[in-house]
């Protein structure tokens, strides 16, 4: 489940944001923001697609860093939130 949901993060991003130039992708621990793939209206329409895809509502008190800020930190946050665990198949 957690490489499942990686590519899917990450098809998400290149296509939105980085206009499906995958060489543009940064490290998966790299910061969305600081790396200027996501700007504040990004990380609204990320939101969107994690509570549309994923079929969960992200709460104001999670939109921080660790969850929403790297790829690394969006499948552990989309893990934690569909009660799936690191490594799971």
């Amino acid at each position: 489940m957690e490489s499942q949901v990686t590519d899917e993060l990450k098809e998400f991003i290149t296509s939105m944001f980085l206009f499906g130039d995958e060489a543009r992708l940064p490290e998966e621990t790299d910061s969305l923001l600081e790396t200027g793939v996501l700007d504040s209206t990004g990380v609204l329409e990320l939101i969107e697609f994690l509570e549309e895809r994923y079929g969960f509502s992200v709460d104001d008190t999670e939109t921080v860093p660790d969850n929403l800020g790297s790829i690394a930190g969006l499948t552990q946050y989309v893990l934690r939130k569909t009660g799936e665990t690191a490594g799971a198949a």
